[in-house]
């Protein structure tokens, strides 16, 4: 295999940068442990641990040495594209790095980590009074994080692009524009027609776990997910997926006992981000572009995968057999049942659960949110207020408890404030790639229908994957599609599925 680090300087960045890739490794071991494995009361040290390493990693991305040896590459100029994509990833992560500083990363590390189990409690008892207090705390937090990183606009860009590398509060308030004015009249519409069910009788048929989980794990081996050698499937209270490493990639799911689709998409969509961890260029081991570029990018492979294929007839034709096999209940239900199931339109609590025409909204509810939590004075206890009444406007619903409203995501816990609208990017950009595979792959509806997966993994593969975090977002797009996110096609999309 060709070399692809040839240059010394880079070389002896990356030899130097081993360390805080192990520290990174570790502490995605012990986040992954934190929502699968481990005890309650194990959060007081977990946290503290992991405060200590975040601190740790910090330290030796700003080492004066290492820090010059970056400022020296930036300096040379026959480096190749691989390398320049170190020195552009190393450069942006030792800013943001230099922006904090030590005893606010430390104070992060741990809020985040006791804020997670708080707001497990809270949704669990539907208590917003237990998470409230933390929420308070995690708001202060971006606040501070903005001012740390600075912004020519608004603080909410700051946040913005430590998710989305150069996305700016305009854009996705353009992006928003497009899509509430396309998808109102669109929904109104198809709730009109009535030629997709707002509600299906297999939403309350009962499952046993194992059941489920034979499908699962059926379909991620048709997808060619490598379970027992380079992954792993286990069960969360919020399915995720985590990497800590190209050769490990491990992902969640939920199994709640009824409406099995929930556990089905679920998994779907996490295969599309753990693929894209797995298909990265074997080069990049250990290096600082080994990984997805970023957020948006990342989530367009996971809507590809539980949306474009997922919830398309052909899938369903393909799965079908599999469902009767192993779902006693599916004795009474038709293909055209599992089908329309998987595609109801009704305005919904649950941003996960959400149908694809209605999602956008949900994100759209979080990103005013966020706006003016780090723009202006709210405190958390407007928040579901706020929350339902968004909710109200946008879908004509109205959340009764905390759990279907403001407790039901897991991001704010973690500190993610900036991070909902790469939702909506990679929902939007996941009908664009569908399009622009279609024309390399006009068979792709047939191949699906007979899980032939290859050649649409390989398509992603070539264009996506296996550069990693070599360029910016906007940058591997032109590369790969020759444009920038566009919600037309999403629209496109919606009118051709839907209408």
């Amino acid at each position: 295999m060709e070399e692809v680090f040839r240059n010394d300087t880079i070389k002896e960045i990356l030899q130097k940068y081993r360390r805080i890739w192990a520290l990174g490794h570790a502490q995605s071991v012990l986040g992954w442990d934190l929502e699968v494995n481990m005890p309650k009361e194990g959060i007081l040290e977990r946290s503290v641990a992991q405060g200590e390493l975040s601190v740790l990693s910090q330290e030796l991305l700003l080492k004066p040495e290492f820090v010059e040896l970056v400022e020296k590459a930036k300096g040379i100029e026959d480096l190749n594209e691989y390398e320049r994509g170190v020195v552009r990833v190393l450069d942006r992560q030792i800013r943001i790095m230099k922006s904090f500083p030590p005893e606010f990363l430390k104070e992060v590390s741990e809020t985040t980590s006791k804020a997670t189990k708080a707001w497990e409690e809270a949704k669990a008892k539907d208590d917003f009074s237990k998470f409230e207090p933390w929420l308070d705390k995690i708001i202060s937090l971006a606040k501070r994080a903005a001012e740390y990183l600075g912004y020519e606009e608004e603080p909410y860009d700051a946040l913005l692009d430590l998710y989305e590398e150069g996305l700016r509060t305009r854009d996705v308030v353009k992006m928003f524009d497009v899509l509430e004015k396309e998808l109102r009249p669109l929904l109104e519409k198809i709730l009109e027609e009535d030629k997709v069910p707002r509600e299906h009788p297999l939403e309350k048929e009962k499952y046993e776990r194992e059941w489920m989980e034979k499908v699962n794990l059926w379909v991620l081996e048709k997808f060619g997910y490598p379970l027992g050698t380079r992954a792993r499937l286990d069960v969360s209270a919020h399915p995720f997926t985590t990497e800590f490493g190209i050769r490990d990639v491990r992902i969640t799911t939920r199994y709640e006992g009824f409406d099995f689709r929930r556990a089905l998409l679920s998994t779907i969509h996490e295969f599309g981000h753990a693929l894209y961890e797995l298909q990265q260029d074997e080069r990049f081991m250990f290096t600082p572009i080994a990984g997805g570029v970023s957020l948006g990018i990342h989530e367009s492979q996971s809507r590809f995968w539980e949306n474009i294929i997922g919830r398309s007839k052909e899938f369903v034709e393909f799965i079908y057999p599999v469902l009767k096999e192993n779902l006693p209940f599916m004795e009474k239900y038709t293909q055209e049942d599992v089908y329309l199931y998987f595609n109801m339109v009704r305005p919904d609590f649950i941003r996960t659960e959400a149908d694809v025409v209605t999602y956008n909204f949900h994100v759209l509810l979080r990103f005013k949110l966020e706006r003016m939590m780090v723009s202006e004075d709210v405190k958390a206890k407007d928040l579901p207020e706020m929350w339902n009444d968004e909710m109200e406007r946008l879908l004509g619903i109205r959340p009764k408890t905390y759990r279907e409203g403001i407790l039901q995501d897991i991001h704010w816990a973690h500190g993610s404030i900036g991070y909902f609208p790469t939702y909506s990017i990679g929902t939007i950009l996941s009908a664009q790639l569908y399009y622009h595979i279609k024309k390399d792959i006009p068979d792709f509806e047939e191949k699906v229908a007979k899980g032939e997966f290859e050649p649409i993994k390989s398509w992603l593969r070539e264009k996506i994957h296996r550069w990693g975090s070599i360029y910016p977002p906007k940058e591997l797009l032109k590369k790969a599609i020759g444009e920038d996110v566009n919600a037309e096609y999403f629209v496109r999309w919606i009118k051709e599925r839907y209408l």
